[in-house]
Protein backbone atom coordinates (compact mmCIF):
# COMPACT_ATOMS: atom_id res chain seq x y z
CA UNK A 1 0.00 0.00 0.00
CA UNK A 2 1.60 3.24 -1.15
CA UNK A 3 -1.26 5.73 -1.26
CA UNK A 4 -1.66 7.65 2.05
CA UNK A 5 -5.47 7.48 1.86
CA UNK A 6 -5.33 3.71 1.34
CA UNK A 7 -2.91 3.44 4.29
CA UNK A 8 -5.33 5.39 6.45
CA UNK A 9 -8.26 3.15 5.51
CA UNK A 10 -6.60 -0.25 5.30
CA UNK A 11 -4.42 0.04 8.40
CA UNK A 12 -5.51 2.79 10.78
CA UNK A 13 -9.30 2.76 10.29
CA UNK A 14 -9.31 -1.03 10.01
CA UNK A 15 -7.49 -1.26 13.36
CA UNK A 16 -9.77 1.30 15.02
CA UNK A 17 -12.87 -0.60 13.85
CA UNK A 18 -12.51 -2.97 16.82
CA UNK A 19 -12.53 -0.21 19.47
CA UNK A 20 -16.36 0.00 19.77
CA UNK A 21 -16.45 -3.77 20.26
CA UNK A 22 -13.78 -3.53 22.97
CA UNK A 23 -15.68 -0.73 24.74
CA UNK A 24 -19.09 -2.39 24.55
CA UNK A 25 -18.68 -4.66 27.58
CA UNK A 26 -18.23 -1.97 30.25
CA UNK A 27 -19.06 -4.44 33.05
CA UNK A 28 -15.76 -6.22 32.45
CA UNK A 29 -12.61 -4.16 33.09
CA UNK A 30 -10.21 -3.99 30.17
CA UNK A 31 -6.78 -3.82 31.79
CA UNK A 32 -4.54 -5.58 29.27
CA UNK A 33 -4.66 -6.36 25.56
CA UNK A 34 -2.04 -8.51 23.86
CA UNK A 35 -1.66 -7.81 20.14
CA UNK A 36 0.00 -10.91 18.73
CA UNK A 37 1.88 -10.74 15.45
CA UNK A 38 1.70 -6.96 15.58
CA UNK A 39 3.75 -6.32 12.47
CA UNK A 40 3.90 -2.53 12.17
CA UNK A 41 1.73 -2.16 15.29
CA UNK A 42 -1.73 -2.88 13.91
CA UNK A 43 -4.17 -3.03 15.59
CA UNK A 44 -2.24 -2.54 18.85
CA UNK A 45 -0.98 1.03 18.52
CA UNK A 46 -4.23 2.63 17.28
CA UNK A 47 -6.12 0.72 19.99
CA UNK A 48 -3.66 1.97 22.64
CA UNK A 49 -4.22 5.56 21.53
CA UNK A 50 -8.00 5.11 21.55
CA UNK A 51 -8.02 3.34 24.95
CA UNK A 52 -5.46 5.21 27.08
CA UNK A 53 -6.47 3.45 30.32
CA UNK A 54 -5.69 0.00 28.89
CA UNK A 55 -2.20 -1.51 28.69
CA UNK A 56 -1.48 -2.77 25.17
CA UNK A 57 1.45 -5.13 24.59
CA UNK A 58 2.50 -5.58 20.95
CA UNK A 59 4.37 -8.82 20.32
CA UNK A 60 6.14 -9.84 17.13
CA UNK A 61 8.96 -12.26 16.33
CA UNK A 62 10.60 -9.88 13.83
CA UNK A 63 13.05 -7.51 15.56
CA UNK A 64 12.85 -4.86 12.82
CA UNK A 65 9.08 -4.58 13.24
CA UNK A 66 9.38 -4.29 17.03
CA UNK A 67 12.04 -1.60 16.57
CA UNK A 68 9.59 0.37 14.44
CA UNK A 69 6.79 -0.03 17.00
CA UNK A 70 9.10 1.15 19.80
CA UNK A 71 10.04 4.21 17.74
CA UNK A 72 6.38 5.06 17.15
CA UNK A 73 5.61 4.62 20.86
CA UNK A 74 8.47 6.95 21.78
CA UNK A 75 7.75 9.60 19.15
CA UNK A 76 4.01 9.71 19.85
CA UNK A 77 4.38 9.31 23.62
CA UNK A 78 2.02 6.35 23.85
CA UNK A 79 2.54 5.60 27.54
CA UNK A 80 0.17 2.64 27.76
CA UNK A 81 1.81 0.62 24.95
CA UNK A 82 4.92 -1.52 24.84
CA UNK A 83 6.59 -3.74 22.25
CA UNK A 84 8.22 -7.12 22.85
CA UNK A 85 10.43 -9.02 20.42
CA UNK A 86 9.58 -12.68 20.99
CA UNK A 87 7.59 -15.62 19.80
CA UNK A 88 4.34 -15.61 21.77
CA UNK A 89 4.58 -19.30 22.64
CA UNK A 90 7.92 -18.71 24.42
CA UNK A 91 6.70 -15.76 26.52
CA UNK A 92 5.89 -16.01 30.24
CA UNK A 93 2.18 -16.00 31.10
CA UNK A 94 0.37 -12.64 30.73
CA UNK A 95 -3.25 -13.24 31.89
CA UNK A 96 -4.62 -10.75 29.35
CA UNK A 97 -8.23 -9.62 29.21
CA UNK A 98 -8.13 -9.67 25.40
CA UNK A 99 -5.73 -11.25 22.94
CA UNK A 100 -6.11 -9.89 19.44
CA UNK A 101 -4.55 -10.52 16.07
CA UNK A 102 -4.84 -9.15 12.57
CA UNK A 103 -3.57 -11.40 9.78
CA UNK A 104 -1.49 -13.45 12.24
CA UNK A 105 -2.46 -17.11 11.90
CA UNK A 106 -5.34 -19.52 11.56
CA UNK A 107 -7.84 -19.45 14.43
CA UNK A 108 -6.55 -22.84 15.58
CA UNK A 109 -2.91 -21.71 15.65
CA UNK A 110 -3.83 -18.35 17.20
CA UNK A 111 -5.75 -19.90 20.11
CA UNK A 112 -3.27 -22.75 20.62
CA UNK A 113 -0.20 -20.48 20.74
CA UNK A 114 -1.78 -17.88 23.02
CA UNK A 115 -4.03 -19.90 25.33
CA UNK A 116 -1.71 -19.72 28.37
CA UNK A 117 -1.72 -15.90 28.11
CA UNK A 118 -5.51 -15.53 28.41
CA UNK A 119 -6.81 -14.33 31.78
CA UNK A 120 -9.62 -16.16 33.59
CA UNK A 121 -12.38 -14.10 31.94
CA UNK A 122 -10.36 -13.33 28.81
CA UNK A 123 -11.41 -13.51 25.18
CA UNK A 124 -9.70 -13.84 21.84
CA UNK A 125 -10.57 -11.35 19.10
CA UNK A 126 -9.36 -12.33 15.65
CA UNK A 127 -9.66 -9.81 12.83
CA UNK A 128 -10.47 -11.61 9.59
CA UNK A 129 -11.79 -10.84 6.12
CA UNK A 130 -14.79 -12.98 5.27
CA UNK A 131 -16.25 -15.13 8.04
CA UNK A 132 -13.71 -17.98 8.31
CA UNK A 133 -16.17 -20.89 8.48
CA UNK A 134 -13.53 -23.50 7.66
CA UNK A 135 -11.18 -22.21 10.37
CA UNK A 136 -14.03 -22.11 12.89
CA UNK A 137 -14.91 -25.72 12.07
CA UNK A 138 -11.28 -26.76 12.76
CA UNK A 139 -11.32 -25.41 16.33
CA UNK A 140 -11.44 -27.94 19.16
CA UNK A 141 -14.62 -28.37 21.19
CA UNK A 142 -13.12 -26.48 24.13
CA UNK A 143 -13.05 -23.20 22.15
CA UNK A 144 -16.37 -21.36 21.99
CA UNK A 145 -16.86 -19.03 19.02
CA UNK A 146 -19.60 -17.01 20.68
CA UNK A 147 -19.91 -14.17 18.18
CA UNK A 148 -18.81 -13.19 14.69
CA UNK A 149 -19.21 -9.48 14.22
CA UNK A 150 -19.16 -7.74 10.86
CA UNK A 151 -16.92 -4.67 10.84
CA UNK A 152 -17.53 -1.54 8.82
CA UNK A 153 -14.46 0.37 7.62
CA UNK A 154 -15.25 3.91 6.41
CA UNK A 155 -14.55 4.28 2.71
CA UNK A 156 -14.09 0.54 2.15
CA UNK A 157 -16.50 -2.04 0.79
CA UNK A 158 -14.46 -5.16 1.59
CA UNK A 159 -15.69 -7.79 4.02
CA UNK A 160 -14.11 -7.65 7.49
CA UNK A 161 -15.17 -9.45 10.63
CA UNK A 162 -14.16 -9.90 14.22
CA UNK A 163 -14.28 -13.46 15.57
CA UNK A 164 -14.94 -13.57 19.32
CA UNK A 165 -13.74 -16.71 21.10
CA UNK A 166 -13.25 -17.97 24.64
CA UNK A 167 -12.28 -21.22 26.30
CA UNK A 168 -15.20 -23.42 27.31
CA UNK A 169 -15.32 -23.61 31.09
CA UNK A 170 -16.82 -26.53 32.97
CA UNK A 171 -19.60 -25.66 35.39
Amino acid sequence: IRDPVDMLRQHLLDSLSIVPALQRDAARPLRMILDVGSGAGFPGLPVAVALPDTTVVCIDSVAKKIGFIRQVIAELGIGNASATHARIESMPEFRADVITSRAFASLLDFTTMTRKHLGPEGVWLAMKGKTPDTEIAQLPADIDVFHVEQLQIPGMSIERCLVWMRPVTSA
